[in-house]
């Protein structure tokens, strides 16, 4: 049996400038961070007394007879690139899918580790990452960018840069203690609204020339951001503002990106003591991000009483195995031979 645990993200600048019809004309850069809320994914061999080959546990259960008729899209085709068979896969997790967390991603990430380490084999972060696009992007042919991926393999404070020849993956250089003055500054509501990002990476897709503009702008922003943060001398607030800037260039880049909602959640946010804040992953509800100054954040939660606040801290470790216990498995078909 194998359990990994792998984290869930929330990005902060150049969201959208990942997407493979930007980068590969004008580059891209986004920087985000992992947090200490998780996706674990247990994985075993199905004993061999049952009428069904595999069981898959999510928000249904499906026991079929063969890997083609799972109908859930990721396992199926991460099943098929690995040659795995006769499986119990169970995922749970600290928050709910379809949020604007990335929790697809973590899901094909610790999917991917939990079924190599239950091969015997430890692959690194790139590995994970790579493999998990592949599944998602192309085997899946879900629309997106590439940032959550990364993101969930990888783990930390990072920025993220891509262009024809890929991507590289930097950690932000920023004090502990500042890293953690931002954390303390940051607040995490819960719209109740949830969708399907790949719908709305889909949109943001057909309209990249004409907002390649507003791209460029949102990719600069990353440059300010992490200068904000690496400088000591800096005021923290600026990277609140910054925010604000950049999530109303988001909400013109696409009509699904915010909802009238959304927008009012937002206003009296900022009317209660926000600086700045965004709507996380590709748009229309799940969690809004809040930058507020510690003296406004008790304003800040009784105005939004009605949401859910989700505390949280950042976290550095990524996709891990945290139970490995390795299983002797001959494939039924050699086994009659």
């Amino acid at each position: 049996m194998i359990i990994t645990k792998t984290p869930f993200r929330m990005s902060f600048f150049g969201g959208g400038t990942d997407l493979k019809e930007f980068y590969e004309k004008y580059g891209g850069a986004v920087i985000s961070s992992t947090f200490d809320k998780y996706c674990y994914v247990t994985v075993r061999h199905l004993p061999r007394f049952f009428d069904y080959k595999d069981q898959i546990t999510y928000s249904k259960i499906e026991r079929v007879k063969g890997v083609d008729d799972i109908e859930h899209p990721l396992v199926r085709n991460a099943m098929k690139l690995l040659d795995m068979h006769e499986l119990i896969v169970t995922y749970d997790a600290d928050l709910p899918a379809r949020t604007g967390l990335g929790t697809s991603s973590s899901f094909a990430v610790g999917l991917l580790n939990a079924f190599h380490s239950l091969k015997g084999k430890q692959k690194d972060k790139k590995q994970l990452a790579d493999e998990a696009i592949y599944v998602e992007r192309t085997m899946c042919n879900e629309a997106g960018g590439l940032q959550d991926q990364i993101a969930a393999s990888f783990g930390g404070f990072n920025r993220i840069d891509f262009d024809e020849n890929g991507y590289t993956v930097r950690p932000i250089k920023i004090s502990k203690e500042r890293k953690e003055e931002l954390n303390d500054r940051l607040m995490l509501f819960f719209t109740g609204f949830s969708r399907f990002s790949a719908d709305i990476q889909s949109d943001t897709k057909k309209n990249i020339e004409d907002n390649t503009k507003t791209l460029l702008k949102m990719k600069d922003m990353v440059n300010e951001a992490e200068a904000i943060l690496t400088d000591e001398d800096a005021d923290l607030d600026r990277f609140g503002i910054l925010l604000d800037q950049s999530w109303r260039l988001k909400r013109s880049t696409g009509n699904k990106i915010s909802t009238s909602q959304i927008d009012e959640i937002y206003e009296r946010a900022l009317n209660a003591g926000a600086l700045g804040g965004k709507l996380l992953g590709a748009g229309g509800g799940g969690f809004v991000l809040l930058y507020v100054p510690k003296e406004r954040q008790e304003t800040v939660r009784r105005e939004l009483k009605d949401l859910l606040l989700v505390p949280f801290r950042f976290e550095e470790e990524g996709t891990s195995v945290i139970y490995y216990a390795p299983e002797d498995f001959e494939p039924e078909e050699e086994k009659h031979d």
